[in-house]
């Protein structure tokens, strides 16, 4: 790994220890999380590598192969507000985890991405990896729902985006080969092994050669969007309500919305209709799994990366062209863009005897559109992985 590598450059040794955390997919069951939706999910072969080893001084001291700027600070005195720069997610997992544990030592790591940015949930994976590192230097072990609940804590409250925890329940649930199936409302989860009578499936990624932050975004007044439908819909049904941030669409049974919907502002009715057609596909797309029938499964992936464009209205130009491409390509089972939508990746379920058919393909008419992302844009085939290991 470069990151081993880097390491022995900077500190003249070896690092002591390797943290791995993948990154995740969600074909069925985007934003929806953050109203307590359900989703389903993979991790994939492909994550985050932390090389590191304990600094008995109590310092955090980390570099990026993706990133110029190194980072600094001490266990015990971690900026209380973001810096806004690439570490802002492992200071404020230092803060959360040094209200909850004795802290005494710090790390010297190296951080090391396998793909780029954007899409995959790669802040949450570097949180985790981070968190998980920063634990083993101080003997801390942490149950899994713990963890999760953490990371997610650190982009809530420190980072300022108002995500759910679908990233990070599929990057330390997750098993090779299942299909994560998670009620975000009570955390409880199901892996469904894959079905002996299944095709074969690859996992396709590709980046539009565009990055993007979502705390720059329009992501958290999606979210917001969302939550006042809820609200509405409980004031118009004379249903009970206490405050805006513990409102959740969950709360709110799908005759109810229909009753009232048009009562709603149309971008409200909107990310509403997005909310339950996507909760009822990730229902329907879950039995599909499990009896093997991976062209619905797909087939819903493509409703749901539909609706997630024109209900949820997010995903740049960029994304929605290789949607469309990926849609009438043969091989594609099915698909969307990855992540909150507004730059990043779209990821397809393939069939691996198209494999070179469909980069080639996708590729090409992509590039005639958006010529001047050659050598950014890129194609990647990953598979099914384990979650990080505890």
């Amino acid at each position: 790994m470069r990151c081993e590598e880097k390491f022995l450059e900077l500190y003249k040794r070896e690092p002591s220890d390797m943290v791995f955390c993948p990154y995740r997919i969600c074909p069925i069951g985007a934003h929806s999380d953050h109203n307590y939706g359900k989703v389903t999910g993979f991790a994939i072969d492909k994550g985050i590598h932390i090389a590191f080893s304990p600094k008995h001084n109590g310092v955090v001291e980390l570099c990026s192969i993706q990133f110029t700027k190194r980072a600094q600070w001490h266990i015990l005195q971690v900026p209380e507000t973001k810096q806004d720069d690439w570490a802002d997610y492992l200071r404020g997992a230092t803060l959360l985890l040094g209200q909850r544990y004795p802290l005494k030592t710090g790390l010297s790591g190296v951080i090391e991405g396998d793909l780029p940015i954007g899409g995959l949930s790669s802040s949450a994976a570097v949180t985790l990896a981070f968190i998980r590192a920063l634990c083993k230097v101080n003997n801390i072990t942490l149950e899994p729902l713990e963890m999760i609940r953490m990371s997610v804590n650190v982009e809530n409250q420190y980072v300022g985006v108002n995500c759910g925890k679908l990233d990070q329940s599929c990057e330390i649930y997750s098993k090779k080969d299942h299909l994560l199936y998670l009620d975000t409302q009570d955390d409880s989860y199901e892996l469904i092994p894959t079905n002996p009578a299944m095709k074969p499936y690859e996992i396709a990624v590709f980046f539009s050669g565009v990055e993007r932050t979502l705390t720059g975004s329009k992501f958290n007044m999606r979210v917001d969007e969302c939550r006042s439908a809820a609200y509405a819909l409980k004031a118009f049904a004379g249903m009970e309500y206490g405050k805006f941030k513990e409102t959740h669409m969950r709360e709110v049974p799908r005759e109810v919305y229909e009753q009232f919907k048009n009562q709603l502002p149309e971008n409200w009715r909107r990310r509403a209709e997005h909310w339950y057609t996507e909760y009822a596909r990730v229902e329907a797309g879950t039995e599909a799994w499990r009896r093997g029938d991976i062209e619905e499964y797909g087939r819903l992936s493509f409703e749901s990366g539909y609706s997630s464009i024109y209900n949820w209205e997010t995903g740049s130009p960029e994304l929605k062209a290789i949607y469309e491409i990926m849609t009438h390509t043969d091989g594609i089972y099915g698909g969307r863009f990855s992540g909150a939508g507004f730059k990043g990746c779209c990821m397809a379920l393939i069939d691996p005897s198209f494999r070179e058919s469909i980069t080639e393909k996708v590729t090409r008419e992509y590039l005639k559109i958006f010529p001047e992302l050659e050598g950014k844009y890129s194609v990647h085939i990953c598979h099914s992985a384990d979650g990080l290991e505890m």
